[in-house]
């Protein structure tokens, strides 16, 4: 009898030992994967601190993680890699519907509106300027505003053109900025955001209509609690000093919670039928 009470309690407290190490790495570590409308270094600069000031704000390890181009990083979450990701609107359409990502926050007080980009000096004034052939730069073929909101533009008014991908909104500005593409397609957070010396290069040609922006979106497998206490800190960043500080280098005033239905103006757009992902 007192031996199988020994064994009852080493078995109990292996128990207790190996379900404390689950739980531990459980709540300790999450990839956050970020687009890459820019360079990862960028990005990592840019993004690092403000997940560092969430993890010190709920407790969890919030890991930064991107991916080398927005193809990659589209295949990274159709495989589910991301715990979260900030990720552009069709995106979100698309991998809520195929895999469960779940929406948590989005920009306050911001739309997303796709541009077409030209040299300052350009004789290019208006859409149906662009000679018709042309090779035109843009990010990926599902970056949503930059891409997909652009080309639409162009098909509508009849511009004959040859996409050329060059992997990240960054690359598009700095292209056309050295003449190597008569325009580009971009969004207006990011041509803000780019250097000063490339910026003032450009001038805006053409701008969409607005959408609602990327979300902040949790994979299923990632428990609610958790979710809802990087929500919270997300939501609460822009009441810091500190954090109002780090959200200005993204070009973002804070965020809002958001929920499943504010894409719905995405959806309407029915992209799907346009783009086989």
């Amino acid at each position: 009898m007192k031996i199988q009470l020994q064994l009852l309690k080493v078995f109990l407290l292996c128990s207790l030992v190996l379900t404390g190490s689950l739980v531990k790495a459980e709540t300790l570590n999450y990839s956050f994967g970020i687009v890459p409308q820019q360079s990862a270094d960028k990005l990592a600069r840019l993004w690092g601190p403000i997940l560092r000031q969430i993890g010190e704000d709920t407790g969890l390890k919030v890991n930064f993680k991107t991916a080398p181009d927005i193809p990659t990083f589209e295949k990274r979450l159709a495989a589910g890699e991301y715990d979260f990701a900030y990720m552009n609107p069709y995106h979100y359409t698309v991998f809520n519907r195929t895999n469960g990502y779940q929406a948590l926050a989005k920009a306050k007080d911001k739309r997303i509106k796709g541009i077409l980009v030209v040299r300052k000096d350009s004789a290019i004034k208006q859409v149906a300027d662009l000679v018709d052939g042309s090779t035109l730069a843009f990010p990926a073929p599902a970056a949503f505003a930059a891409s997909i909101l652009s080309q639409s533009n162009l098909n509508v008014s009849g511009v004959k053109y040859t996409p050329k991908y060059v992997s990240s909104h960054d690359s598009v500005y700095r292209t056309v900025a050295k003449g190597l593409y008569p325009a580009g397609g971009g969004i207006v957070r990011t041509l803000n955001n780019v250097a000063p010396e490339i910026r003032d290069q450009l001038r805006v040609l053409w701008t969409s209509q607005s959408y609602t922006p990327h979300a902040i979106a949790v994979h299923p497998r990632v428990r609610k609690n958790k979710a809802l206490s990087l929500q919270q800190a997300f939501v609460r960043l822009d009441q810091q000093t500190a954090g109002a500080i780090l959200l200005n280098g993204i070009k973002i005033k804070g965020f809002e919670m958001a929920r499943d239905s504010d894409w719905d103006d995405v959806r309407g757009l029915k992209l799907k039928e346009l783009l086989n992902m």
